[in-house]
C-alpha cells in the first residue's frame, strides 16, 4: 500500500524553498509519492461548474499564483531520490500530444522511473478557450487519442499514428521512459471516466467528494468498483489488471464525522477515523491513498505531514 500527499502548485506555498522543503520532508517522512495538480490559468469569469464542490465554485479562484504542472514535477524529481511524482491530474487536452509524450518521457527518464501519470479530460471550458486547447466538447475523444499517441511513442521502436487529432510517421522517440509505458491513473467518477479506466487505465483514481457521482461511503465506492470491473471485462481486459487509488482533498479534523443514509461518510472526523477508512478501503482493494495536508505555511504543512505520519500512517502499516 502506498500513501501520498499533495505538493503545492498554487498559492503562497509555491515559493521554491517552500515547495522544496515540503517535497523533501515528505520523502524523509516515508511518504511514497507526492501529487501535483494542473491548471495553466483560471479565467476571471467562469460559468463552468467545478465538479468537487457543492457550490460548483473553484476554491482557489483566478488570482492565486500558479505553477505549470509538469515543470513543478520535474523540479520535485530533481530534488528527491525515491519519492514518486503523480500528476493529479494532468488535463490531457491542454498540451499537444507529441510534446506531452516527450516531456513525460523526459521526466520519467531523469527521475529514473518515478513518474505516475494521473489523467483527466478537464472541466473548465473557459480555460480550454483561453489556452487554445482543442474544442471542449471533444475533450473525451481528444484525451483518448492523445493517450494512445503517447503510448505508441513510449513503446514502439518505430512509432507511427494516424488519428483525427494526431498524425506522425517516420520518427524515432528516444529516450523511452525507463518504466516502458508510464503508469496511467484515470481520474474521475463519471461513466466516461470509468470506461476510460476500463479501456487503458492502470488504476482508477477517484475523489470521494464529487456531488454528482459521490464515492464517499464504502457502499458507494464498492458499487463503483463493481461497475468498473464489469466494464474492464467487457473491454476485453482482466479486471485484476486495473488497480485502485483514492484521493482525499482534506486532512483529519477538517470535517466533522458525517454519515450518508445512515452509513459513515469516508474521511470525516479525526486521525483514528482516517486510519479506519484506509483499512476498510484497503480490504476492498485500494492500494494507494493520497491526502491534502497543507498548512498556512511550509512549517505548518511539514507539521501536518509529521502528525499524519505518526497518527495515521503508522497505524495502517
Amino acid at each position: 500500500m502506498q500513501i501520498g500527499c499533495s505538493a503545492p502548485t498554487s498559492g503562497p506555498l509555491i515559493e521554491p524553498d517552500s515547495l522544496l522543503r515540503i517535497a523533501t520532508e515528505a520523502e524523509a517522512l516515508g511518504f511514497d509519492y507526492v501529487t501535483v495538480s494542473d491548471h495553466v490559468m483560471i479565467p476571471t469569469s467562469i460559468a463552468s461548474r467545478y465538479p468537487y464542490s457543492d457550490s460548483g465554485e473553484f476554491p482557489s479562484g483566478a488570482a492565486a499564483p500558479r505553477l505549470e504542472q509538469l515543470t513543478a514535477a520535474a523540479f520535485i524529481a530533481a530534488a528527491t531520490r525515491k519519492l514518486r511524482i503523480v500528476t493529479s491530474v494532468m488535463v490531457v487536452p491542454h498540451r499537444p500530444a507529441v510534446l506531452t509524450a516527450k516531456i513525460l518521457a523526459s521526466i520519467d527518464f531523469l527521475s529514473k522511473g518515478r513518474l505516475t501519470l494521473g489523467i483527466g479530460a478537464g472541466w473548465c471550458e473557459e480555460e480550454f478557450i483561453a489556452i487554445g486547447a482543442p474544442p471542449f466538447a471533444e475533450r473525451g475523444a481528444v484525451t483518448d487519442e492523445f493517450m494512445a499517441a503517447c503510448m505508441e511513442l513510449w513503446t514502439a521502436d518505430e512509432p507511427k499514428f494516424t488519428g483525427k487529432y494526431v498524425q506522425f510517421k517516420d520518427v524515432l522517440f528516444p529516450p523511452k521512459p525507463p518504466q516502458g509505458k508510464i503508469p496511467i491513473w484515470v481520474g474521475g467518477e463519471s461513466g466516461p471516466a470509468l470506461r476510460r479506466t476500463a479501456k487503458y487505465g492502470d488504476a482508477w483514481y477517484p475523489i470521494g467528494t464529487n456531488p454528482q457521482f459521490p464515492m464517499d461511503t464504502l457502499t458507494r465506492f464498492k458499487a463503483g468498483v463493481a461497475k468498473l470491473r464489469g466494464l474492464t471485462e467487457k473491454a476485453g481486459r482482466d479486471p485484476a489488471a486495473v488497480t485502485l487509488a483514492y484521493r482525499v482533498s482534506s486532512n483529519p479534523e477538517a470535517q466533522p464525522k458525517g454519515s450518508v443514509d445512515g452509513e459513515r461518510k469516508l474521511f470525516t472526523g479525526g486521525a483514528a477515523d482516517y486510519a479506519g477508512d484506509i483499512k476498510a478501503l484497503r480490504d476492498v482493494g485500494v492500494t494507494a491513498f493520497d491526502f491534502g495536508l497543507f498548512g498556512t505555511d511550509a512549517e505548518a504543512t511539514v507539521g501536518n505531514l509529521r502528525r499524519f505520519r505518526d497518527d495515521v500512517v503508522m497505524k495502517v502499516r
